[in-house]
C-alpha cells in the first residue's frame, strides 16, 4: 500500500461527559489565575468549587451533561443557597504549587446538595469548603428577583445526611438564627456601609446572576476600604437569599465587629433595602 494513501484519522473528541469527569481531576498547578496579592485568590476559588460542586452534582444525578431543567423544560439553575470556608491559609500558596482538592458529595434533603471539598498544597491542608446548592428558577422570564426554588427530580439516594451549613442556612433565611460567630443575627442597624454598581460583564455568571463568588469579594473590597491593615482570612460563612437585575447597585452594611476587630458580621443589600446575603468573617491574629 502505497504511503499516500493512508489517512490520517484524527483522534474522537470527547464527551460532555468524559470532560465533567476531567473537570474534577484533584490537582491543579497553580499559576497567575489561581493567586491574588494574598496567595491563592478565594475568589477563584470559590468559582472552582461552585463548578466543581455542580458537575459533581451532575454526575451524581446520572446526567450526561450539566444543563438542568424543569419539567417542562425551562432552565434551572443549581444555586448555592450557603457556604463556608474554613481554616483558611492561602497566603501559603504561590506559583507553581500543586494545588490538591479531595471533595465528596452528599444528599441534605430532597431539595438541598452539599460538596466538602478538602484542599491541601505539599501535603499540607490549607483549608476546607463546604457549598450547600438547592435548584432554582425564574418565576417571571428575566427577572432576577423572582427566583424560587423548583424540584427537579428525586435524589437517587433516600439517605440524607444532616447538616450544620444547611440548618444554619434555613434558619438564617426564616429568620430562626439567632446567633452566629457570636453575632445577634437579626441586627439590622449598619455602623457603616458601601455601595457598588457590579458589573454585568465582569461580575454576573452566565444565567444572567451576580455570582456566588462575587458575593465575598464584594464584601472584601469593603473592608478593605475600612480596614486596611485587616490580616488573613481564617473563615467565612455566607448564606445566600436573593440576587439583584443587571445594572442595579448593592450596599454592603458593616453591622457588628468584635472588640478584637477579627470578627465582622456584614449583609449585601438590594436598591429596595431586600437583604440577598448575610455573611461572617473571621480574620487571622
Amino acid at each position: 500500500m502505497s504511503s499516500a494513501t493512508l489517512l490520517d484519522f484524527p483522534p474522537p473528541k470527547p464527551s460532555a461527559r468524559d470532560l465533567m469527569v476531567r473537570a474534577l481531576d484533584p490537582h491543579v498547578l497553580i499559576g497567575m489565575p489561581h493567586l491574588s496579592g494574598c496567595g491563592l485568590s478565594e475568589t477563584w476559588l470559590m468559582k472552582e468549587l461552585g463548578h466543581r460542586h455542580w458537575l459533581m452534582l451532575a454526575l451524581h444525578l446520572g446526567m450526561d451533561n450539566a444543563d438542568f431543567r424543569t419539567a417542562d423544560g425551562e432552565e434551572a439553575y443549581a444555586a448555592i443557597c450557603a457556604s463556608s470556608l474554613t481554616a483558611a491559609r492561602f497566603s501559603d500558596v504561590q506559583a507553581n504549587d500543586i494545588l490538591t482538592i479531595r471533595s465528596v458529595l452528599s444528599t441534605v434533603s430532597r431539595t438541598q446538595t452539599l460538596t466538602r471539598h478538602e484542599m491541601s498544597v505539599h501535603g499540607r491542608s490549607i483549608g476546607a469548603c463546604e457549598l450547600v446548592s438547592t435548584f432554582v428558577r425564574r418565576m417571571v422570564r428575566g427577572d432576577n428577583h423572582s427566583i424560587t426554588r423548583v424540584a427537579l427530580r428525586e435524589p437517587q439516594s433516600t439517605r440524607f445526611e444532616p447538616s450544620f451549613l444547611a440548618r444554619a442556612a434555613a434558619d438564617a433565611r426564616n429568620g430562626r438564627l439567632e446567633e452566629h460567630f457570636g453575632f445577634p443575627v437579626m441586627t439590622d442597624k449598619a455602623l457603616r456601609e458601601c455601595r457598588f454598581e457590579p458589573s454585568l460583564s465582569q461580575d454576573f455568571n452566565g444565567a444572567g446572576l451576580l455570582y456566588f463568588a462575587e458575593f465575598q469579594a464584594l464584601a472584601d473590597r469593603a473592608f478593605e476600604r475600612w480596614f486596611p491593615d485587616r490580616r488573613s482570612l481564617v473563615h467565612r460563612d455566607v448564606f445566600f437569599l436573593g440576587n439583584i437585575q443587571p445594572n442595579e447597585s448593592v450596599v454592603f452594611d458593616l453591622l457588628a465587629l468584635s472588640d478584637d476587630s477579627l470578627s465582622a458580621q456584614g449583609q449585601l443589600r438590594r436598591e429596595d433595602g431586600y437583604v440577598i446575603a448575610k455573611i461572617f468573617c473571621r480574620w487571622a491574629l
